[in-house]
């Protein structure tokens, strides 16, 4: 038996007809949208980010719900993978990330150099950080700026 199907052309045209569109992201967020913040689920987020387990506040810091508070408190946190999350959160304070730029870890301030939201005088004192990679990363989203839109 072959494993080659042979459709014809009006079956080609009715699965073409029936196959699904992709969505764009607007009419997937219409369809389903965030349920609203509630003082719980701040409260969750406060108790949370103390957790004993780095991932569990990770996932805290990479909230876009997190109070500003939250973010501070994280930005110190003892491990690296929860402040790279605080770096890399677009809705993390620049007065946070300003901080984060000076982090002991090339990871976090990689994080904070590839930010949309990160101030320029951040992004200026990135780009004369000492390690290669976090030059590169501010190089590289510099020249984002500057390519021609595509299409």
């Amino acid at each position: 038996m072959s494993c080659i199907r042979f459709n014809t052309p009006a079956q080609r045209a009715q699965m073409q007809r029936m196959a699904p569109r992709m969505l764009t992201a607007e009419e997937a967020a219409a369809l389903h949208p965030a349920p609203p913040v509630t003082e719980s689920k701040i409260r969750r987020l406060r108790l949370l980010a103390g957790h004993e387990n780095p991932k569990i506040r990770e996932s805290v810091a990479s909230s876009y719900n997190a109070p500003a508070d939250l973010f501070e408190a994280l930005a110190r946190d003892g491990d690296e993978g929860v402040r790279a999350c605080v770096a890399r959160n677009e809705q993390t304070p620049c007065d946070v990330l300003r901080g984060l730029a000076g982090d002991e870890s090339e990871r976090v301030r990689g994080w904070v150099a590839v930010n949309y939201f990160v101030p320029d005088d951040v992004m200026r004192r990135l780009a004369d950080d000492p390690s290669e990679t976090v030059r590169s990363l501010v190089r590289w989203k510099a020249s984002l700026a500057t390519e021609p839109a595509a299409g």
